[in-house]
């Protein structure tokens, strides 16, 4: 996976790009949650899940079903006055169901780890790109302190950094210009 510095660096980039700076802090803190939140599935290892599992890591937290639900009820607890279905909750809900998808799609662009279970819960098998160029993160805090984490740092900054940041500084310029519309 990549680390979660890298999936809040998405967070963060997609707001820039598809908002400005000028929204409110619940707006960029959820952005940045549901960046991360299906990592929060290493919990099953604690629990006694295997890694496996279809509630493993990278199992159904990380699905598009996942993050096609995601987006809607984080919209709806945490933007309740705008209306249920109006065309501002609209565009909120796609673009938190994108971040937390965003996820899934970065993991499965590792070059490690079981896959991740894309399709679940209507399958649990484990999918990767035919292209991983990002190094996968250990998951220890020592591992990550060794040459391991400066090689997957570097690895992620060349493929998820670098990218994201162009993209935000087009799209910036784009609605600044007015070619792009807000969310």
């Amino acid at each position: 996976m990549p680390t979660v510095i890298t999936h809040a660096v998405v967070g963060v980039g997609a707001g820039i790009i598809v908002q400005g700076t000028d929204m409110s802090a619940r707006f960029w803190t959820l952005s940045v949650v549901c960046s991360i939140l299906p990592d929060a599935d290493v919990l099953a290892f604690r629990l006694g899940i295997p890694y496996s599992h279809w509630l493993g890591h990278r199992g159904f937290f990380h699905s598009v079903v996942f993050a096609l639900i995601k987006g809607p009820v984080v919209t709806s607890v945490f933007f309740s006055g705008l209306g249920m279905f109006s065309e501002k909750w609209w565009r909120l809900a796609v673009y938190f169901s994108l971040l937390g998808a965003s996820h899934g799609l970065l993991d499965a662009c590792t070059n490690g780890g079981l896959g991740i279970a894309l399709l679940s819960p209507f399958t649990n098998h484990r999918y990767f790109f035919w292209f991983t160029p990002i190094e996968v993160a250990p998951l220890g805090v020592r591992a990550f302190l060794s040459e391991w984490g400066l090689a997957v740092m570097m690895s992620e900054f060349l493929w998820v950094w670098l990218p994201l940041g162009l993209a935000a500084v087009f799209c910036r310029w784009a609605l600044e210009l007015r070619l792009l519309p807000r969310v």
